[in-house]
């Protein structure tokens, strides 16, 4: 048995220092942008990063606990939770833009609300929501007459309608795959999403709008556009041509429509 008594003392631990002459930077990311994605999302995050134009922009991701269904009630129910997923986005870092990336969501929780719930926890921060990038983005272009197109059942339906006719804008066309569960929004092909935006388009919209984060638009936006022969705005492209641009970034993006690309 050993003498505890007997044991030598421990030497202090002492490493190499150099460090002595490092000049350190502000890290990674010149125009950092912050996500808060639904749990149950799959696209946003591999959106945003495809998206890209360049290393200089860097995403942040956070995640808010979400229900398998998209109701306007279990919508209004991840209004409370946004200052808590905020507060897990690079606490002591900067970031220049933070975008809640749930159109619906932003419908019927409201603009003003999901601002106040983010700047409650940063500030300094710029808020992004895909519904209103997407209508910042629809009035670049000019765009009055609309067709949408959505993943959702009617009862979302109608509230993204009154929203859109509220701002100024006419729904000329308004189609839907009626899909309630966001498992199955996700697994919407882009070639399913290519094909509805076909048949969803009218000769006398302005542009196409297609809502919903959580579908693949963003991979055919630029098959569309040329399909169609005019604007095609969707909710995860504007959104980050929005985050983009308030964070100071003017690069131009291609391979995802005429918005990224020139404006």
């Amino acid at each position: 048995m050993t003498d505890v008594s007997q044991v030598a003392e421990p030497k202090t631990f002492q490493s190499s220092a150099v460090g002595d002459d490092i000049v350190l930077d502000n890290g990674p990311g010149k125009y950092r942008i912050g996500l808060i994605v639904l749990s149950n999302d799959y696209t946003v995050e591999r959106d945003f990063m495809n998206m890209r134009p360049n290393d200089d922009v860097a995403i942040f991701t956070t995640r808010i606990a979400n229900t398998p269904d998209c109701t306007v009630n279990s919508l209004r129910k991840m209004a409370p939770r946004i200052a808590d997923a905020t507060e897990l986005l690079v606490p002591e870092g900067h970031l220049s833009t933070i975008a809640y990336a749930c159109t619906s969501g932003s419908v019927v929780i409201g603009y003003d609300a999901i601002s106040d719930h983010i700047k409650s926890v940063r500030p300094e921060a710029t808020c992004i929501t895909p519904i209103t990038a997407s209508l910042a983005a629809l009035d670049t272009f000019g765009a009055q007459k609309l067709a949408v197109l959505t993943p959702y059942v009617d009862e979302v339906n109608a509230v993204i309608a009154d929203y859109l006719q509220t701002a100024g804008k006419q729904v000329c066309a308004f189609s839907s795959f009626r899909i309630e569960d966001n498992e199955d929004m996700a697994a919407l092909t882009g070639e399913a999403i290519f094909q509805a935006a076909l048949k969803s388009d009218r000769a006398d919209a302005d542009a196409l709008f297609i809502s919903c984060t959580a579908i693949r638009a963003v991979e055919v936006v630029d098959r569309i556009e040329q399909a169609l022969g005019k604007p095609v705005v969707t909710a995860n492209q504007a959104m980050f041509w929005q985050a983009l641009r308030a964070a100071g970034c003017d690069a131009s993006v291609e391979g995802y429509g005429k918005l990224l690309r020139q404006f």
